[in-house]
This record gives structure tokens, C-alpha cells and sequence, in this order.
């Protein structure tokens, strides 16, 4: 396989994918793509781009990514909501890209139009894939690590199980002192994992934090960006990794 997982699409100030822009260049130089590439978007997690409400979303959304990709010269740019045989779509696709947004919203499309097998089919045959946010969670077993709220209910939580764990992107630590002064009440982003782990605890949980991202290779998996990721499992402390290292043990 050959997967680029990001955390997140921007960073606070910054323009949209700028952050990333440089790995998917690099990626897409080392997995072949470039302009006479057929790329596929999808864009079925952005329920609200540009203003504009489900389904115009998915229009603003794929001009949006479009534009970014165009500049890098990757010109054969398409979304899939555009295509009435959505299943042919992703068959023909030389490359698959899946926008960040409201998982719950991307499961349930990719349900509806049954469009898990195939994706998972055509990375798994080693097509590059480019996901980041929901598009990073979807890679995993299920969505059941997402940050997302379910405004809609998914056929299945079942996503394209690309990789034996878990990811949880936009990972935030804790911050006890400004819990402290603000009164917070609710359980951080930890404790919501260990309450995934306590009922699945074979599993292993990804929490990647912004600007990083995971690069699968055939059965390689390196860690990118500039900030460390950590690794939970039931019943263990929590587990940091260095940028840069070789991470491809999650794979097993």
C-alpha cells in the first residue's frame, strides 16, 4: 500500500493544506502521481464548505482541494460526487483522495453508494491514498475514534480498514490548569479514548497530533511532521514517538 495519513488540514493561520503541501508533493513524487494521474476526491465528510450547505458543499469542496492540487501541476482532478457510476469512478482512479469533515456524514456516503470494498480493494492493490482528519480515520478499522458529532447515522461504523489501529486525528492533550480556571467539566481527549480501549482492548490507538501524519509503504509506516505522536493501549501508559521514526510495528 501507499498512504499518506495527515492529522489535519491547516493550521491556524495558515492557508488551506499549506502545511501539507510539501509532503504531498513529496508523496506523490515518490508514488508516481502527476499530471496525467486520474485523480478521485472525495468529498463526502464536508457537509458545510464555503457556506454552502449538503450536497452544494461537495462543489465548493472539490474546487477548494482542486485549486490546491492544480498548482502542484496535478491537473486530472475529480471529484466523485460528480460521477453517476460512483463504483467505476474508484475502479479507474489512479489515485484516491479523501477530504477531512464530519466522518459520520463520509461513513454513511461511502455506504450508500458502496463504495467501502472497492476503496479499500484499490489501496489495498497499491494505489496511492491521501486522506487527512475524517480521511485519516476512515483508513482504520472503524470510525469509532473520530472527534466528530454523529449528525447522521452510518449504515456502519465499518471503514476501509487499511491499517490494524486506530487513529485520532487533531490529537489534543490535556491541559489541567486550564481545565482548572475554565471549570471543565467533560472528560478530555484521553479519557474518551481510554473509554474506546476499555471495550476494545486489543485494539491500539493512533493519537496524531496537528501538523503530523503517517506514510504507509508496502509494510513500512514512518511518522512525518514535526511533533511527536502517542500510542495508546488498554491497561499501559501511553507511549510517545519521536518525528521521524519508523512505526511500522502498528502495522502488525
Amino acid at each position: 500500500m501507499n498512504l499518506l495519513l495527515i492529522s489535519n488540514s491547516t493550521n491556524f493561520g495558515e492557508p488551506y493544506l499549506a502545511w501539507a503541501t510539501n509532503q504531498i508533493e513529496y508523496f506523490c513524487e515518490k508514488t508516481g502521481v502527476n499530471a496525467k494521474t486520474n485523480i478521485v476526491f472525495v468529498p463526502f465528510a464536508g457537509v458545510n464548505i464555503g457556506g454552502k450547505a449538503y450536497p452544494a458543499s461537495y462543489d465548493a469542496y472539490e474546487n477548494r482541494v482542486k485549486t490546491v492540487f492544480e498548482k502542484l501541476g496535478f491537473v486530472n482532478f475529480h471529484s466523485i460526487h460528480t460521477f453517476d457510476n460512483k463504483i467505476e469512478a474508484v475502479r479507474k482512479a489512479e489515485c484516491i483522495i479523501v477530504g477531512g469533515g464530519n466522518t459520520f456524514h463520509l461513513v454513511a456516503e461511502l455506504h450508500k453508494y458502496k463504495l467501502v470494498d472497492v476503496i479499500h480493494e484499490r489501496a489495498k492493490a497499491g494505489i496511492p491514498y491521501i486522506g487527512w482528519s475524517a480521511g485519516s480515520n476512515i483508513a482504520c478499522p472503524t470510525l469509532c475514534t473520530t472527534n466528530d458529532m454523529p449528525i447522521v447515522e452510518p449504515e456502519s461504523f465499518k471503514a476501509l480498514n487499511l491499517i490494524p489501529f486506530q487513529i485520532n486525528p487533531h490529537y489534543l492533550d490535556p491541559h489541567p490548569e486550564i481545565d482548572k480556571m475554565i471549570k471543565h467539566g467533560g472528560e478530555t481527549r484521553q479519557d474518551r479514548l481510554n473509554e474506546f480501549l476499555a471495550v476494545n482492548q486489543k485494539t491500539k490507538v493512533v493519537g496524531l497530533r496537528e501538523a503530523t501524519s503517517l506514510w504507509v509503504t508496502g509494510d513500512k509506516m514512518m511518522l512525518k511532521g514535526g511533533k511527536k505522536m502517542i500510542v495508546f493501549e488498554y491497561n499501559k501508559e501511553a507511549v510517545e514517538i519521536e518525528p521521524g521514526s519508523d512505526v511500522s510495528y502498528l502495522l502488525k
